[in-house]
């Protein structure tokens, strides 16, 4: 099955590495225009120019902190003015924080509200009037596996992820009658750059792909997951191949989370 995005415009949150520039560069492969959104311009411009190089639609680069509603709104504004109204919407920023419950003061938990919870529904309240006009649309809200299995020590994120998977199904729930499908990808262990990072930041002589084939031993598939596979998922959930799957939160893991 070959899937095409054709004639609609995304709009990715957090894209500039990771997988928001896979699910960038795989939209764009499949024919879509796409809006790239990130805080940091410099990596921001050289992941649109690396996309735009190999896409058949249009790529559009903006600067965006989404915890800003003023940038959310204005962002929005110039997305739709340069690649046209915006048909996929997919909320994927956000950094995992976690804590001892303790410790977590009230200030990290608004941060982590508005940073995962608030630019979803903010986000959503601008595109959500075109889709309906239009009778389609695509929001994917990328979660983790921790919104339906959340550990120790796992908030806020576990807490806002899923408030994130709440949201999901009511806002699906509404708006099927429209034609606009929401769901969410729940990430297992994924390679992305959190996980570079994490390794440079362990300070061990481990390579990088030894760090990674030792997390992968606690996946059933004994590996963690590409930050391509992910896209391809998120790319059949935005496309027409996916007319009847809404209000859905599927895992994206390797069988790893003890929740369906």
């Amino acid at each position: 099955m070959q899937i095409r995005l054709d004639g609609r415009t995304a709009l990715i949150t957090g894209s500039s590495l990771g997988l928001g520039k896979a699910m960038g560069a795989r939209f764009a492969a499949a024919g879509a225009n796409v809006a790239l959104l990130a805080r940091r311009a410099d990596v921001l411009e050289e992941t649109r120019a690396e996309i735009a190089a190999v896409a058949s639609g249009k790529v559009g680069a903006y600067v965006c902190d989404v915890m800003d509603p003023a940038q959310i709104a204005a962002t929005h504004e110039a997305a739709v003015a340069e690649l046209g109204p915006i048909d996929i919407l997919v909320n994927n920023v956000g950094a995992s924080r976690t804590g001892r419950f303790m410790e977590i003061t009230d200030e990290i938990w608004q941060d982590d509200i508005d940073l995962k919870l608030m630019s979803a529904v903010r986000f959503s309240r601008l595109v959500v009037p075109g889709m309906r006009e239009r009778r389609w649309g695509r929001i994917v809200n990328v979660l983790n596996t921790g919104a339906k299995a959340p550990p120790a020590g796992g908030a806020p994120t576990v807490v806002t992820r899923a408030a994130g998977m709440a949201l999901t199904k009511a806002m699906s729930a509404e708006l099927a009658p429209d034609n606009v499908l929401v769901n969410a990808l729940l990430v297992g262990l994924i390679d992305s750059d959190q996980w570079v990072r994490r390794h440079a930041a362990a300070g061990d002589n481990r390579s990088y792909e030894d760090f990674k084939a030792e997390m992968g031993k606690a996946i059933p598939m004994g590996r963690i997951g590409e930050a391509e596979e992910f896209a391809n998922m998120a790319c059949f959930l935005v496309s027409d191949a996916a007319s009847y799957v809404t209000g859905t939160a599927i895992n994206v893991d390797g069988g790893r989370s003890p929740v369906v």
